[in-house]
């Protein structure tokens, strides 16, 4: 029997009852009944075979000023969001950020410990996804109980929406399509007594030949735990500093064994807690380990196509670690888009000339007209459809058609629009010269020339929009503006 799992269900009576579960409950474990496999131990094999990946995994550090919040986007769409941010804003900038890239249903909610500064949304978040938007699938909590406001409105919105929740520890996974998410800690029993701090929950996410920990606010007993558990297994490409880049975390030892070619700090640019600490920093300088940080970066997205991660934020700041803090801030819900500043591969990291391209919120730079390989071209775009727009979706579409001389396999391009909303194209998909390819807003069944996004509401914006296409590889085809 698998002892890693317990199960917490939030199928409760009143708020107290899910308190005392989290905080003890002792019953029988049971497995993750979301996992394809029917088994939740964490597949980290020091023999494991180099791994594969298809499709990008994107991860967005959101710029939440003193606490942390990060949203995954899986290759099939999946999604997983660590944390809420603040008590101070209930959410609003999480949620600001979700509804603007069109993340309308969150599958994975990662509490990595009840502390008010990473909660904060939580209740806020659970009412929105409940009740306008397609809901929550599970939530994952350590199981240590807080006695405070926030924490309560938390257990409430748990109850009041029925929202599977799973007591989370070491050993377990989170089904996640292409990516491997491994949960690290906390351990059973817990460390120090059940501090909070100590008994984050610790994730390794690993698609393809790339992994980010994301460690929530472990500290140095945790750490320690990690590297005597998992030793040179922590290895991975990113590593979010722990507890905001106090001193109490990001030690020496773990570092090491984690050996990260970047590392992202998440707090305010004026930090009453005076984070980063000048102690973190200087270890990731004498690693010669670029750091970004959300105050001076705002949002930091990484996108993984397994071999390659590209790092995008919306400023170019230093990323010097004792350097830092010579960047401008940039204040919490910054809604201008990101910018490809380096790409990191194989054993090289490279700069991306001027910055790359920005996206203002997953688009292009506004005013842009065309960008386009000479193959595919945007033939036309019928935005508004006849009638009510959400009724009559299969009237709303854009035509697509190869204007090269070569054939192009289309398998895993992405088609997004300023709001970042995406569709991937199946796999298969070919465009012969001259051949036109339709791809319609609502459902039905693809053919050959036609392919149907499935979305549940209008994706192109009547008054104007952009339509992007990038390969599978994240190369972006083609960007094409209308009014």
């Amino acid at each position: 029997m698998n002892r890693s799992r317990r199960a917490s269900h939030a199928l409760v009576v009143v708020a107290l009852a899910v308190v005392i579960v989290l905080a003890g409950c002792t019953g029988a474990p049971v497995s993750d009944p979301t996992a394809t496999d029917g088994s939740s131990e964490a597949p980290l094999d020091d023999a494991a075979e180099p791994a594969t990946a298809n499709g990008t995994l994107e991860v967005h550090y959101i710029n939440v000023g003193q606490s942390v919040s990060t949203l995954v986007v899986g290759s099939g769409g999946e999604t997983l969001l660590v944390d809420t941010g603040h008590y101070n804003d209930d959410g609003e900038h999480v949620l600001a950020y979700l509804r603007r890239h069109g993340i309308e249903r969150i599958d994975h909610l990662v509490t990595s410990h009840n502390d008010a500064d990473h909660i904060g949304g939580n209740g806020a978040v659970i009412d929105y996804y409940e009740t306008e938007a397609d809901g929550i699938g599970a939530i994952y909590d350590p199981g240590i109980a807080a006695s405070t406001r926030t924490y309560g409105e938390y257990l409430d919105a748990v109850e009041e929406h029925d929202v599977t929740l799973y007591e989370t520890r070491a050993g377990d996974t989170i089904p996640f399509g292409e990516t491997t998410v491994d949960v690290l800690g906390p351990p059973e029993p817990y460390l120090e007594g059940g501090d909070r701090n100590e008994n984050s929950i610790v994730l390794k996410l690993t698609h393809g030949d790339t992994s980010l920990v994301l460690s929530g606010d472990a500290e140095d007993d945790q750490e320690a735990y990690l590297v005597d558990e998992y030793g040179d297994r922590l290895r991975s490409t990113v590593l979010k500093a722990g507890h905001h880049g106090s001193s109490s975390s990001s030690g020496g030892a773990f570092i090491d064994a984690v050996n990260p070619r970047v590392a992202v700090v998440s707090s305010a640019y004026d930090s009453q807690y005076g984070h980063p600490h000048e102690e973190v920093l200087r270890r990731f300088a004498d690693r010669s380990i670029p750091t970004y940080w959300t105050a001076t970066h705002g949002d930091i997205v990484f996108v993984s196509d397994g071999a390659t991660v590209s790092v995008r934020t919306q400023r170019d700041a230093p990323t010097a670690p004792l350097a830092l803090r010579d960047g401008d801030p940039v204040e919490p819900g910054t809604s201008d888009g990101v910018a490809e500043r380096v790409q990191i591969t194989g054993g090289e990291t490279v700069a991306v000339a001027d910055g790359g391209s920005e996206t203002p919120e997953g688009g292009a730079d506004e005013g842009s007209t065309a960008e386009s390989d000479g193959g595919l071209e945007l033939a036309r775009v019928n935005a508004d459809a006849a009638g009510d727009d959400g009724a009559n979706l299969n009237d709303e579409y854009v035509v697509f058609e190869n204007a090269g001389s070569d054939a192009l396999d289309l398998s895993g391009w992405t088609v997004a629009d300023e709001a970042d909303k995406r569709y991937v194209i199946p796999d298969g998909v070919t465009l012969a010269p001259g051949e036109t390819l339709t791809l319609y807003t609502g459902s039905g069944a693809d053919t050959d020339r036609e392919l149907y996004w499935g979305a549940g509401s209008p994706v192109w914006n009547n008054a104007g929009d952009t339509v992007f296409v990038t390969t599978e590889t994240g190369e972006r085809v083609l960007a094409e503006s209308y009014e």
